[in-house]
């Protein structure tokens, strides 16, 4: 089993091969509700858990995180989901309350 410090050396290695920061264009077709997941997925997992992040998350740049996050409210917008995410996130926040 790894232990965080070699997990997070395999993940720095990785992240910092060749070719890793140059774009990729996807063409993806999929359905609304696989977008909504997804979009939820991005968020969930960029969140803090139990206090700290994932080990990935520690050593990613601000600007990949704030390119998830535009990636996410990307697709929501072309799907034209955005007004009913942020209608599903206020109840979820309702229900935590």
């Amino acid at each position: 089993m790894l232990t965080e410090n070699d997990a997070a050396l395999v993940f720095d290695t990785i992240l910092s091969t060749p070719g890793m920061n140059e774009p990729v264009r996807i063409d993806l077709k999929i359905s609304r509700k696989n977008v909504l997941l997804l979009s939820h997925a991005i968020e969930r997992g960029l969140l803090k858990n139990d206090g700290s992040p994932s080990v990935l998350l520690q050593r990613t740049a601000e600007e990949n995180i704030a390119e998830l996050k535009k990636l996410s409210a990307d697709c929501l917008a072309r799907a034209g989901l955005t007004e009913l995410n942020e209608k599903l996130a206020g109840l979820g926040a309702e229900k935590k309350r």
